[in-house]
């Protein structure tokens, strides 16, 4: 073990960011909120590897390269779906979930 901060600590924040994304995630009808709530739920992903990763293996960078991947796949994620939304508004005029029930033009 390293000094400084306990990994428990770590492991109850990202608990504690992934939960709140995924009630996100299942409860609100905006598609930006709902964006967040997943990028909330990549991000704890994130302090799990980097922690893991310290506590584990404090001399080798495989958490961080995991970390890195998956920031540059929410990065992608968000992008494409902010594409999609902006769609869906010129479509539709909302941007809720419920509002939205044609797929095709």
């Amino acid at each position: 073990m390293t000094s400084g901060i306990p990994l428990q600590f770590f492991l109850i924040l990202a608990a504690i960011m992934f939960f709140v994304g995924v009630y996100g995630f299942l409860t609100r009808r905006n598609l930006i909120t709902i964006l967040m709530s997943v990028e909330l739920i990549l991000n704890s992903v994130n302090i799990n590897f980097v922690a893991f990763n310290r506590y584990l293996f404090p001399h080798k960078l495989e958490g961080f390269f995991f970390s890195l991947f998956v920031i540059t796949v929410a990065a992608a994620e968000a992008a494409v779906a902010i594409a999609i939304i902006i769609n869906i508004y010129r479509r539709f005029t909302t941007i809720n979930v419920e509002d939205v029930d044609v797929m095709k033009y």
